[in-house]
């Protein structure tokens, strides 16, 4: 399987359109045929178990004990393919509204300016359910996206990934979450929060019960503070960050951190790194074909998310290597390719479309 997952994620680097395997067996000359492929890629269905073995060797050189560990969601669009338990529809944050595709969490590992997809999950709606308001047939997970950061991250800490923070946004800042980094993993935290959360400023407060939304407190700007949260048993450190948009707005965020040793910029500059997982998402879709598959079942589906998962860990040690980005390493594959094309037409068509029309 490794062999054409190898060959299959280079494919996916190459490749600026569709990839279907008959695509991939004409560049190989037809050596391999559309079915040995098909075959060979549905084998077996990959697991993030089987995915820690690939990338263990290239995490194993990189990992330093300042590493971070971002996790977050995204979803894979594919509106024309039939639905199933994984390609089905999902909410959409960044839409504001539902889409049809396939909902995958990662566990991203960042040190030194390398990201690595460490473990990932992909959401399998295998429950059905009657909506009450409108009666029609519904899929849901058995399984919350919080349970499976819990499942993702106890599996990073049993392979003795080395690192230093866990960061998330505040879809995974549960009190829940919280208490398994901090107490069972024996590991610092940094999420983003929502202003409507509660917490108590003194521990007088919390042991009466006296929580108040952050919302409707006169917190400082930019000014780490010492808070406690509702069902955690520990103190946090919490900040307001005020800050100006590119356009003149201003924005404001609230972090809480495990980490009380923390002051404002090394608070900022942690969290900073979150972005890499955004990146992360939108090179795996432009540049190592995630969305682009017309892939049919389950198995194909999750073997190409894989392909694409090892595609992105090439073009990043490439990255490494070159001292290009992801953008200007497919723009090379792509120019190489037009002057391959051009070289081509050439050969076949000598005769310029001036000396044709002078003769």
């Amino acid at each position: 399987m490794k062999e054409i997952l190898d060959i299959y994620s280079d494919y996916l680097l190459s490749s600026f359109g569709q990839t279907t395997a008959t695509g991939l067996s004409e560049l190989l000359g037809n050596n391999l045929s559309h079915d040995q492929i098909t075959r060979r890629l549905g084998k077996e269905k990959l697991t993030p178990k089987a995915w820690w073995k690939i990338v263990k060797p290239i995490v194993r050189q990189i990992e330093a004990e300042n590493g971070v560990l971002i996790f977050d969601d995204s979803i894979s669009e594919k509106p024309y393919t039939d639905e199933n338990d994984i390609v089905c529809w999902h909410w959409d944050h960044s839409k504001n509204s539902l889409v049809k595709g396939i909902n995958f969490i990662t566990a991203l590992y960042q040190v030194n300016d390398i990201s690595l997809p460490v473990t990932f999950e992909i959401i399998e709606k295998t429950e059905r359910y009657k909506d009450e308001k409108t009666g029609k047939e519904k899929r849901r997970s058995s399984t919350s996206k919080n349970e499976h950061l819990r499942s993702m991250a106890r599996h990073c800490v049993k392979n003795e990934l080395l690192l230093r923070y866990i960061l998330a946004d505040s879809w995974f800042s549960s009190a829940e979450n919280m208490r398994l980094i901090k107490e069972e993993l024996k590991t610092e935290f940094i999420f983003a929060i929502k202003s409507n959360r509660n917490v108590a400023l003194s521990e007088e407060d919390k042991l009466q019960g006296q929580y108040q939304k952050i919302s409707d407190l006169g917190l400082p700007e930019n000014e780490p503070i010492v808070v406690y949260f509702e069902k955690v048993p520990f103190l946090l450190l919490f900040l307001r960050q005020v800050f100006t948009n590119e356009d003149g707005s201003i924005g404001v965020r609230y972090l809480v951190s495990s980490d009380m040793n923390l002051t404002f910029d090394p608070l900022i500059t942690i969290f900073k790194k979150r972005w890499k997982v955004e990146e992360y998402h939108r090179s795996l879709k432009q540049n190592a074909s995630l969305s682009k598959s017309p892939t049919k079942t389950e198995k194909t589906q999750v073997n190409h998310f894989i392909g694409s998962l090892w595609a992105f860990v090439k073009i990043e040690m490439l990255k490494v290597k070159t001292n290009k980005n992801h953008y200007q390493l497919k723009k090379t594959l792509y120019i190489s390719a037009i002057k391959t094309a051009l070289d081509e037409l050439r050969q076949l068509a000598p005769i310029t479309l001036g000396a044709s029309f002078s003769a």
